[in-house]
Formats: C-alpha cells, sequence, structure tokens
C-alpha cells in the first residue's frame, strides 16, 4: 500500500518529479560516459603495452630483472613447459633470449637489442608478423631488423649484418646474418634498436645452447592474473626462479592510471555534490508544501515511520527513474565508441605511438560501471533522507494543519 501511495504521490507534481528526475540522468549519464571510456582507453593501453612485448607475466632467473644480463638466464631444459600449460587459464608461454649488440653494415654502426624469439610462440603473443613491412618474419631464419634501425643502417633484404657483443659468461659473439625481413614498430625508440632471429641461432651466436633469459606467459584471462601468478609461483621454486606480472615489471604505468583515475573520480563527486545540492533543495521544498498533508496522516493514525519509509519509498523511485533514463541514454553512447573508438591524429596520435600504444581511445561497457552508479545515487538519496525523516517523526500534526 505505502509503495502504491508513493509512486502516486510522486506524479501530483509533475513538474517536480521530471526536474529532479532529469538532473539525476544526466549526472548518471556523464557519469557512465566518462568512466567507460577511461577505463577503457587504460585498458587498450594495458593491451597495447602487454601484447606488444611485456605480455602478462614473466618467469626468469632469480635477480635477472634487477640485473639484466646474460650471464643469469635459465634453463629451458629444466622447465617443464608442457607441464605448465595444463595450469588453469594458462594458454602458452613465449620464450626469449635478449642481450645487447654492436650491428654494423657499410660505414654505420649501432647499438641494438638483440632478441631471439620462436616465431611461433612470439607471433601468437605479440603478432609481430602483422607488422612487416617487407620480407617475412623468421620464415627464412637470418635477422629481421626494426624499419627504423634498417634505416639508420641504410641496409634492406638480402643485406648482411655484421654483430658483435658479449655472450654467456664472457665468450666472444660474433655473427654475419642476412636481413630477412623488416618490421614496423610504433614507438619511435624501439623501431631504432630491434633486431630478432631466431631462438636456436641466438643461442648459438651467444654460447648459451638451450637457455633463454625470460619465459613470457601468454593467456586469454587477463582478469584471472592474480590466481594465474598464484599458481606459477607455487610451481617454481623461489629460491631459483622469479615470477613477475606486468603490474611489477611497469608500476609506472599504474602509478599513472591511478592518478588519473584519482582525477577522475574528484570531477565525479565534484557532480555528484552539486546535483545532491539540487536534490536536497528539492526535497526541502517538498517538505514545507506537504506539511499540512503530513499533518493530516498523522492525525488519522499514521505512525512516523510507515511516514518516513512512504516518502523513502518516493526519493527512490524517482532516483531509480532518473538512474535508469540515465543508463538509456548513455548505453548507445558507450556501444558506439566501443565500436568505433575515437581515433587522435596528429601530435595526440605521436605521442600515444611513442609509448607504443594504439592511437585510439574506446569506451568499456562494463555492467559495474552502470551498477555502480546507481548504487552512489541510491546512497546519495538515503543520506539526504535523513533530515526530512528526522522532521516528520518530531512533526505535530496540530502544528503542521495550522500552518
Amino acid at each position: 500500500m505505502l509503495l502504491t501511495l508513493s509512486y502516486r504521490n510522486i506524479w501530483r507534481n509533475k513538474r517536480r518529479t521530471l526536474i529532479t528526475a532529469a538532473s539525476i540522468m544526466f549526472a548518471v549519464f556523464f557519469n557512465v560516459v566518462m568512466l567507460s571510456i577511461q577505463r577503457g582507453a587504460w585498458q587498450n593501453m594495458v593491451d597495447s603495452v602487454v601484447h606488444f612485448y611485456f605480455g602478462y607475466a614473466q618467469i626468469h632467473q632469480k635477480g635477472y630483472w634487477q640485473d639484466q644480463s646474460i650471464d643469469n638466464t635459465l634453463s629451458l631444459a629444466e622447465v617443464d613447459t608442457q607441464g605448465l600449460t595444463r595450469l588453469t587459464d594458462v594458454d602458452g608461454f613465449v620464450p626469449r633470449l635478449e642481450s645487447f649488440a654492436l650491428a654494423s653494415f657499410g660505414t654505420q654502426s649501432k647499438g641494438v637489442l638483440f632478441i631471439g624469439v620462436d616465431p611461433k610462440f612470439e607471433n601468437a603473443l605479440t603478432h609481430l608478423d602483422q607488422r612487416i613491412v617487407s620480407g617475412s618474419f623468421l620464415n627464412q631464419g637470418g635477422v629481421v631488423l626494426a624499419q627504423g634501425l634498417a634505416e639508420y643502417l641504410k641496409a634492406d633484404l638480402g643485406d648482411s649484418i655484421v654483430f658483435i657483443s658479449q655472450g654467456y659468461h664472457g665468450v666472444n659473439a660474433v655473427g654475419l646474418y642476412p636481413v630477412t625481413g623488416i618490421v614496423h614498430f610504433p614507438a619511435p625508440d624501439l623501431d631504432r634498436q630491434l633486431a630478432f632471429l631466431r631462438l636456436s641461432d641466438a643461442q648459438w651466436f651467444f654460447g648459451a645452447e638451450d637457455r633463454i633469459t625470460s619465459l613470457v606467459v601468454n593467456t586469454q584471462h587477463p582478469d584471472k592474473l592474480t590466481r594465474i601468478t598464484g599458481s606459477l609461483r607455487a610451481h617454481f621454486n623461489a629460491e631459483q626462479y622469479e615470477v613477475l606480472d606486468y603490474t611489477e615489471m611497469i608500476p609506472e604505468l599504474l602509478e599513472a592510471k591511478a592518478f588519473d583515475e584519482a582525477g577522475g573520480k574528484v570531477i565525479l563527486w565534484l557532480l555528484y555534490i552539486i546535483i545532491a545540492f539540487g536534490i536536497f533543495g528539492t526535497i526541502l521544498m517538498m517538505m514545507k508544501e506537504r506539511e499540512y498533508e503530513f499533518g493530516i496522516l498523522k492525525a488519522v493514525g499514521m505512525k512516523s515511520k510507515q511516514l518516513q519509509l512512504m516518502v523513502w519509498f518516493e526519493m527512490t523511485i524517482l532516483m531509480l527513474m532518473g538512474s535508469l533514463a540515465g543508463i538509456i541514454l548513455a548505453l548507445p553512447l558507450v556501444w558506439y565508441l566501443t565500436v568505433r573508438p575515437i581515433r587522435f591524429t596528429g601530435k595526440m596520435a605521436e605521442a600515444y605511438e611513442k609509448f607504443g600504444v594504439d592511437p585510439v581511445m574506446p569506451a568499456m561497457i562494463d555492467p559495474m560501471i552502470f551498477l555502480s552508479q546507481v548504487l552512489v545515487v541510491l546512497i546519495m538519496v538515503t543520506i539526504m533522507m535523513l533530515y526530512p525523516m528526522w522532521v516528520l517523526k518530531k512533526l505535530q500534526p496540530v502544528h503542521a494543519m495550522r500552518h
């Protein structure tokens, strides 16, 4: 009965009802769109960094991440990769052997990051074969150069590059490899210094037979990363190996994300505070206009708790109307930005590509974003209802009807 009465009461003054519901609707609309774009942009950035090179997690010899020397390698034969793939939500592993070398062609020389990879596993994670500008990605052996590095060395397909380095435990590392492919990286710094060759060739070059510097974890379930890394750490001897996820390898990215989200929350709460004052003003006006009505209801026997519950129902219905309208209004826009994200050009695109991130700003459709806005408005309205509930409790019927 109280719920039915509350619903009828809110339409006794349609203008007040529509104004209050509209203010809630626009607050929810802007907050949902803003949060969806913010989280979508950061998810795109994390995915770009992870699939660009780092992976979601890596397994190293203990101490390698702090001292990235080729002497801190681990034996691939000692790692049961077949057993590891049976772990839940682990889709595979990408072995790598990487160190620095001096590349020379003609009169040009440059220090490069020389990386040995297995083409099949590497392409499954980073899709480097899709970034090939010319040639192929290690299908014919040889070396694959980043486009910026090839331009600096003035080398092209078929040219032979000399590489000089220091190998495992100080052995001399010298090799001559033909260029069989050129790959483009969006990040200019990486595009000027990366060179790839087959893992077996890199192990021979560095004198590190059957050894790798890192084993990168590939998974299609990043939301379960904590459990995956926990399973891997339980599997490996902590005295000999280290398992690091991307949040530990690139903490500055997570710090930037937390700082950006904190700034976004300030804007969201400022908007809600402004809306809260408008709603509270509406509540005060409603209480004053209906003082006589409340006095009559109390005089005919309605208890204070019933009166308070009726008013709370009224505001909750208004809140749900405004919130649902805001969600319905925001959903098509969020869906559109998810399917067709904002793509940057010019200087903004260059800034994104400098960090190896695709220059787009997509939205994210996350049910928790929509639900959280309804909960925030519900909590906000409930807090503001403390004042009218206190007034209704103290209300004297005779006094209310006289005024």
